[in-house]
């Protein structure tokens, strides 16, 4: 590529135009010395190096334009002017390193062989790429991929980038781990599938949870010449988010609208969160519908929603998709009494700025679903709601209960059963499902009737619609009784559930049970008697010891009266059994009539006792005289009957204000 190439190129040209029998006069033939010429001239005074050979293209294979490129390394100066060559055709004093031209002059070139070349122009030096010849019409150059989308299934990545034609595409993949840049890179190559606007490839076996770096280029299959699009820009590939997140709901109730904070965990590779809702879905929402879904980069979101049941969705994004969304239910808030909708409602035309909202509620374990006025049908519960933006919130002015058209129930209620007994019997019951009621239920019918008699009148009760058991009182014992139930509406009563119940007889009185209670109880009776008067004897009560009043005896002599008279332990009374009015404590009486003495011990005074009582010494109690006259006094008494003289003679010893002994002894 230098000079050599710029002295041989303008004869190789002339000769190859010659052949082709371009030159048809002399006058031809000049121009062409010129052009030799031109050639030849060569600067001095600066180099110049050659572009890369151009190739020309179109973008695809109906496109009505040519694009020819090529590069060149130094093109840094600005008065650097390229002519480029399509055999005779030459286009003067191009500024860039590519040119677009329109078929219309290459029409009769397009399908054959052509020499294409540029020249370059540095000053006064020219320099000229090497001759490519090509068939215009069967080159094709796609564009760079572009719109690259990505997505992980399992550990397969899903790459899809803008078709160029409709047809599939021969693609070449690079890619590697972003956390080992300096590793080479892994080359792929395969067949795209497409559809209309899409060519997609599926790269196998690789690391979800990992990041790749990743770069594309395709080329046409159908062309003839198809040629290798450039390579698209670096597409970072994030790591699959395979966790939904961790989303915390605070719900403040307001008058007629409710306010929802939201706030979950930071997810590792997600670089946005988007936040959708149901209200939003159906029309009922202050926002505009084009800002939904919410996209943020924070972790915390704080909306409004109306009394009606509302579903938000919260999911972290990235390049290669979404993770699973996080559902959130909000139930409709229950009113405490629920009205019934007016049945003209459908007729009646929204208020202004308000937004209607229908809920079917054929099964009340299932999530309402949401529907439109126009979807209503007969015999079908809806719950409906009015709602209207204030300062920006959605906020609820109108929900109740409405039936289009309403029927008779189409199902018993469900489960009924009873538990009897003797008098009363217990029922209960379930629901009728909302599907099967057809209309708003008034009451339920409880009706019961003897099995055992034809002439039995049925009793029947009313009760709410609300209670689900009932007590059936008033029973006969041993007896079968049909008890019926049906759920009433409006319009009529439904099917009837039935049970039988069969009340229990009373139960005879066990004889043989009775008289061992009532022995049982005599003896436990007798037991207790028994060891109460042990207990009342040991802990018998100390007697208070009786004292007379004493009588001094007045002797006859001074003699005697000089002498004096101890009474240390006892006094001794003799009673006659004439005496009939002697009080039962003077019967017997013992008087501690002296001190005893702290030291004397209780054998001692003992013996002392039984000497008094065989006669000893009267000095220590009675004087003789006294004695001798107190027996002559009873002899003299004429005694009727001997066997009926018994003389109880009671002692009672004292010690210490102590009960020690009792001694009777008959004289």
């Amino acid at each position: 590529m230098g000079s050599h190439m710029l002295k041989n190129e303008p004869l190789r040209v002339f000769f190859r135009l010659y052949h082709m029998e371009s030159l048809k006069s002399w006058s031809l033939l000049h121009e062409y010395i010129i052009l030799l010429m031109l050639f030849t001239t060569v600067s001095k005074g600066s180099s110049c190096d050659a572009p890369s050979s151009p190739e020309c293209f179109r973008r695809t294979a109906e496109a009505p334009d040519y694009r020819c490129e090529w590069s060149m390394n130094n093109t840094t100066e600005s008065n650097v002017k390229f002519d480029l060559y399509i055999d005779e055709v030459r286009v003067r004093n191009i500024a860039r390193t590519w040119f677009e031209i329109n078929e219309k002059p290459f029409k009769r070139l397009k399908n054959r062989s052509v020499n294409i070349w540029v020249e370059a122009h540095i000053g006064n030096s020219s320099c000229a790429s090497t001759n490519t010849s090509v068939v215009l019409s069967h080159t094709v150059k796609y564009e760079a991929p572009k719109h690259i989308s990505m997505s992980w299934l399992q550990n397969n990545l899903s790459l899809n980038w803008t078709a160029s034609e409709k047809h599939p595409a021969a693609a070449e993949i690079l890619l590697r781990r972003d956390a080992h840049r300096t590793d080479s890179w892994k080359h792929i190559t395969t067949n795209t599938t497409s559809d209309t606007s899409m060519h997609h490839v599926l790269v196998e076996n690789l690391l979800k949870d990992t990041v790749y770096r990743v770069k594309i280029r395709h080329r046409s299959t159908k062309a003839l010449n198809p040629l290798w699009s450039d390579w698209s820009p670096v597409v970072i590939v994030p790591a699959e988010l395979e966790q939904k997140p961790e989303v915390t709901m605070n719900i403040t109730l307001s008058n007629g609208t409710r306010k929802v904070a939201l706030t979950w965990k930071k997810m590792p590779h997600a670089a946005t969160y988007s936040l959708n809702d149901t209200q939003s879905s159906n029309g009922c929402t202050c926002k505009k519908i084009r800002d939904y879904p919410i996209n943020t980069t924070e972790t915390t979101y704080t909306t409004f929603v109306s009394y009606s049941a509302v579903k938000i969705f919260v999911n972290g994004r990235n390049a290669a998709g979404s993770s699973p969304p996080a559902i959130l239910q909000i139930p409709a808030v229950p009113a405490a009494e629920l009205k019934i909708c007016d049945n003209t409602l459908l007729n009646i035309k929204p208020k202004k700025k308000t937004c209607p909202e229908w809920f079917e509620l054929q099964d009340e374990d299932l999530w309402p679903r949401s529907v439109s006025d126009t979807d209503i049908k007969d015999y079908v519960r809806y719950l409906y709601f009015e709602h209207k933006c204030i300062d920006g919130k959605p906020w609820t002015l109108k929900m109740c209960l409405f039936y289009q058209k309403e029927g008779a129930p189409l199902r018993e209620p469900q489960d009924f059963i009873a538990f009897s007994e003797t008098h009363t019997s217990n029922l209960s019951w379930k629901a009728i499902p909302s599907a099967d009621q057809r209309g708003f239920l008034t009451h339920y019918s409880l009706c019961s009737v003897k099995v055992s008699s034809q002439d039995e009148r049925k009793e029947c009760h009313n009760i709410s619609a609300s209670v689900m058991k009932y007590r059936l009182g008033n029973l006969t014992q041993g007896t079968k009784y049909n008890v019926s139930l049906v759920g009433v509406t409006r319009v009529g009563e439904g099917p009837e559930a039935t049970v039988t119940i069969n009340t229990l007889p009373e139960k005879p009185v066990n004889v043989l049970w009775s008289l061992c209670l009532l022995i049982l109880f005599v003896i436990l009776t007798t037991m207790c008697t028994c060891i109460l008067k042990r207990i009342k004897d040991i802990f018998s009560a100390v007697p208070t010891p009786v004292i007379p009043d004493f009588i001094p005896y007045q002797p006859e002599s001074q003699d005697f009266l000089e002498r004096k008279e101890e009474v240390d332990e006892l006094t001794l009374l003799q009673l006659h059994p004439e005496v009939k009015s002697v009080p039962e404590d003077a019967e017997e009486s013992a008087v501690l009539a002296g001190e005893w003495e702290e030291d004397t011990d209780e054998d001692e005074d003992n013996e002392r006792w039984d000497s008094r009582m065989l006669g000893g010494s009267s000095d220590e109690c009675l004087s003789p005289g006294s004695t001798e006259e107190a027996l002559r006094s009873s002899r003299e008494g004429e005694i009727t009957d001997v066997e009926q003289l018994d003389n109880e003679i009671a002692m009672l010893i004292y010690k210490k204000g102590l009960v020690f002994n009792v001694k009777t002894d008959s004289l």
